[in-house]
């Protein structure tokens, strides 16, 4: 074994708190936070999703991601909607769905960079060995 699961794991680590804080920065300047955008990116893949799914989806406790929806819904990128019995939905806004892609652009551009060394097949063989270390998505 060439490479130890322990940094293996470390440079899965390093590698997504670069990506973090490069989004962070490229994303600043649109008014968006990267957990603002996730959420924005998330609905707009999955726009019947449940609060407590896209909690899931953020890496947010039901809590935290409800003010966060809150504060978005105030800034006029999200609305509450109703869905079925006495649940709440979130959709994009205009200006949300907006947002979302301008900063898809950036998240494309700084990722498509971070990987610039590796062959589209070599992309290909991470995201097979990434999909088999995760297992089964949990909030498909």
């Amino acid at each position: 074994m060439t490479h130890h699961p322990a940094e293996v794991a470390l440079a899965v680590k390093r590698l997504q708190y670069r990506h973090h804080r490069a989004l962070s920065r490229a994303l600043a300047p649109l008014g968006l936070s990267l957990v603002q955008w996730d959420t924005l990116r998330h609905l707009h893949r999955k726009p019947d999703a449940s609060l407590h799914d896209l909690a899931v989806l953020t890496f947010q406790t039901d809590q935290s991601f409800g003010s966060l929806a809150t504060r978005m819904a105030d800034r006029g990128l999200i609305e509450r909607v109703p869905g079925p019995g006495r649940a709440v939905r979130h959709q994009l806004t205009e200006e949300g769905a907006r947002l979302r892609a301008a900063g898809q652009d950036l998240v494309d551009e700084i990722v498509e960079a971070s990987f610039s060394d590796l062959s589209a097949a070599e992309i290909d063989r991470l995201g097979e060995l990434l999909d088999a270390a995760l297992g089964p998505d949990p909030t498909a």
